[in-house]
């Protein structure tokens, strides 16, 4: 996490080992924008601010790399990548394809209990956009999206989206901190779970293909400005 006077700190709880705590710190500040797009990283500020040395602090900054969240600079150092316009729409395009599918197949194997569930998730997704409780918002969002994930019972669609989550996480922290109006959302996952209930298959794919095609839509638009 991050604290404004001495910056980044370790979760110190975690029995995980010091270097995956290291890059799981930094990653989540990038993710939450708490290191902002365009920042410089310097090893050794964030070394002396977690109380590490160098070593994890480089490992993590080269895995970063590999997933696009900083970047290299030749004979200027590493900066926190910018979000890109392009990154996002060719990603909303991959993610309307697998949750569609993930909807589709949900209507089709989904149990009472998962229908409950997303039931009860929405409820509270609404109650957090009400009060604009922003960590509540993605926290139910997310389980919303992952009981769906769940109830289609195929595990390869389950790993390509969470890949794809992953990456796109910057995205989502940044859309639900700019969107002043969140209550549509939960009318588009209202519609979503009752074809799942349904059994409505085909329903349920346009549905939830509606809900991210909109959500891209406004994640750009909020983006571009």
């Amino acid at each position: 996490m991050w604290n404004d006077k001495k910056g980044l700190t370790l979760d110190i709880s975690s029995c995980k080992p010091l270097r995956e705590i290291v890059f799981e710190t930094i990653r989540c500040a990038i993710i939450t924008g708490e290191l902002q797009p365009g920042q410089r990283l310097m090893e050794v500020q964030l070394a002396e601010q977690m109380g590490v040395s160098r070593t994890p602090v480089r490992e993590s900054i080269r895995k970063l790399e590999l997933e696009g969240l900083v970047k290299m600079v030749p004979r200027k150092g590493v900066y926190v990548t910018p979000m890109s316009v392009n990154d996002l729409k060719e990603m909303m395009e991959i993610r309307r394809a697998l949750e569609g599918l993930a909807a589709e197949l949900a209507a089709m194997k989904a149990t009472k209990d998962e229908i409950t569930i997303l039931y009860e998730a929405n409820e509270q997704f609404g109650e957090a956009a009400l009060h604009n409780d922003e960590e509540g918002i993605i926290k139910h969002d997310m389980h919303i999206h992952e009981t769906i994930y769940k109830a289609s019972n195929n595990i390869k669609l389950l790993l390509m989206i969470n890949s794809l989550r992953e990456q796109m996480q910057r995205f989502r922290a940044e859309y639900v901190h700019r969107i002043e109006d969140k209550t549509p959302l939960v009318n588009q996952h209202m519609e979503i779970i009752r074809q799942i209930e349904k059994g409505e298959a085909a329903k349920a794919n346009q549905a939830a293909c509606e809900h991210i095609y909109m959500t891209g839509d406004n994640m750009l638009s909020l983006l571009e400005i």
